[in-house]
Formats: C-alpha cells, sequence, structure tokens
C-alpha cells in the first residue's frame, strides 16, 4: 500500500508489475525502484520491473541502495526525482524505509527544510534518524 510523502512523492514496499497499471491510473508516471537485484528469492528485477513500467507508458529509474547511501546514490535519487518534474512519483524498496531516506536526503539537498521533511516521514509513520546527520 503507497504512503504518501508529499504532493508529488509516495513509497511502498516491493511492487509487482500487475500493479503498475493500478498505479498508472493513480497518476503516477514515474517508477523508482530503490532495491538491488536478487535481494530477496522471487523479487523481480530491475529489467522486469522496466520492461513492465514502459509496457504501461511510465518511466522507470533503477537507483538500488544495498548497504547505506552513498553520494552517488542520493545524485542518482535526486535526478530520478528532477526527471519526474511536476509528475507523480512511486519510490520503491523492500519495505518502503530505504526509499523514505534516499527520498529525504535527495529533498534535502534541493533546499528542504529538515523540520517539513521529518513531518512528511512522520505523517507516513517512517523516521528519519538513520539519515538526521545528512539532513
Amino acid at each position: 500500500m503507497p504512503r504518501q510523502l508529499d504532493a508529488q512523492t509516495m513509497v511502498a514496499g516491493q511492487i509487482d508489475p500487475a500493479t503498475l497499471p493500478d498505479l498508472k491510473a493513480q497518476g503516477v508516471t514515474m517508477i523508482i525502484n530503490n532495491r538491488p537485484d536478487h535481494e530477496d528469492p522471487g523479487q523481480p528485477t530491475s529489467a522486469e520491473m522496466e520492461i513492465a513500467a514502459e509496457a504501461c507508458g511510465l518511466h522507470y529509474a533503477h537507483v538500488p541502495i544495498a548497504r547505506g547511501m552513498g553520494p552517488s546514490d542520493i545524485e542518482a535519487m535526486r535526478g530520478a526525482l528532477h526527471e519526474a518534474g511536476d509528475g507523480k512519483v512511486l519510490a520503491y524498496c523492500r519495505s518502503g524505509g530505504r526509499s523514505v531516506l534516499a527520498w529525504a536526503v535527495a529533498k534535502s539537498a534541493d533546499g528542504v527544510p529538515r523540520a517539513e521533511l521529518e513531518a512528511s516521514a512522520d505523517r507516513a509513520g517512517f523516521n528519519l534518524e538513520p539519515v538526521a546527520h545528512l539532513l
């Protein structure tokens, strides 16, 4: 079940190709996959998700975050969010947690105030403490 972070961005745990038409119907235009391939048995690969997203007319970005976030991960997340323009974004990982953290650090780099990011994450049921030093 996607959780809304801001007017543009939602996060979710693992999705599958069959959910993409529903997401498009909800106005999503960009899918950001924050999972590395083969993290869990049976999860759809990035290539499978990209093919399915494109077949639905959705933009797709793979920004895998495995063990912590580095500067290149944040720049890739910022790039994907910027590529979405004014369109709606769904970022996903195993639980939604990594996607929220990556979103927050990327938005902070764009100048969004820490208090606003923390309030948005809190409303969605997430805590930004693991990346507080980066906000």
